[in-house]
């Protein structure tokens, strides 16, 4: 992000600069975090899912999302897919009901979660990087009321946020200071 900010600060006439750098703020962290599984996790995702209770594929969506804290919310264009692909391996039926398809596990899906683990892709050990995702988003949300600020407060207020901001940008290294 070198040389991506205005070089006299963001104070003065200078709102256009803030807001672009504002921008690519978001855009930068928006591209780190995603929402972007790797391979295989949408796939033991519906697996542990199944394994609790029958679901439709919305619902299916929806209880990833919940249970990722909201940084992964399989698209319909990954989750469907993998359901047509775990029913065609036996390892799951549909049912319809209500016009909607029911998915849940078989004998030979429930012996494939069994063979699997506990874990799951919002398991124990995604819960430690779940912080990492809602990292970007609270950056974002200060660069927003920074910018507010700067837009519509007082000198005095503008003055004050800055003070507030160094201040956060001060204890954010001290944080990685420390052992």
């Amino acid at each position: 992000m070198r040389n991506s900010y205005p070089a006299g600060g963001f104070g003065g006439n200078n709102m256009d600069g803030m807001w672009q750098a504002v921008e690519e703020l978001r855009s930068r962290f928006e591209k780190r975090s995603g929402t972007r599984a790797g391979r295989g996790e949408v796939r033991s995702a519906i697996l542990a899912l199944l394994a609790e209770r029958p679901m439709h594929g919305y619902q299916i969506i929806h209880e990833i999302e919940e249970r990722s804290g909201g940084s992964w919310k399989p698209s319909a264009g990954s989750v469907y897919p993998t359901l047509q692909l775990l029913a065609d391996e036996g390892f799951i039926s549909v049912e319809e009901s209500n016009g909607r398809k029911i998915y849940s596990l078989t004998e030979a899906g429930r012996e494939e979660v069994a063979g699997a683990g506990a874990a799951t892709p919002w398991g124990s050990e995604q819960q430690a990087g779940a912080g990492f995702a809602a990292l970007p988003k609270a950056g974002v949300e200060l660069a927003q009321a920074a910018a507010q600020v700067g837009r519509t407060g007082s000198p005095d207020q503008v003055r004050e946020a800055v003070k507030v901001l160094t201040d956060a940008r001060r204890r954010l290294y001290s944080i990685l200071a420390q052992d």
